[in-house]
């Protein structure tokens, strides 16, 4: 069993370009961020996708993170309700908090 590792960073919302009808908004994570959870992370589910317990701002749910080769980083989907929950919107910037391991 892991200790859970928590990340606390600031990063942009952003909206993937490719299903624009979607409305898939993401984070990407701080390349030393996702350097860390590389090295300390428990073995990779699907798609070398990690579990995590995300948090932003007092919105928090349990997801997984994605690897992104062409950014070099992981990858946090963030879901219509927790973006109006916290009256985010593409482009903003937000507090978000990860716990990665035994989550």
């Amino acid at each position: 069993m892991t200790a859970p590792v928590i990340h606390s960073f600031r990063a942009e919302l952003w909206l993937w370009d490719a299903r624009r009808q979607d409305s898939w908004i993401f984070v990407s994570l701080p390349p030393e961020v996702a350097e860390e959870i590389r090295e300390q992370a428990p073995p990779a589910a699907g798609f070398g996708s990690v579990r995590v317990v995300a948090r932003i701002g007092a919105t928090t749910w349990r997801t997984s993170i994605f690897p992104d080769a062409a950014r070099d980083t992981f990858v946090l989907p963030v879901k219509k309700a927790v973006r109006r929950a916290e009256g985010l919107a593409e482009g903003d910037v937000a507090p978000v908090q990860l716990e990665v391991g035994d989550v």
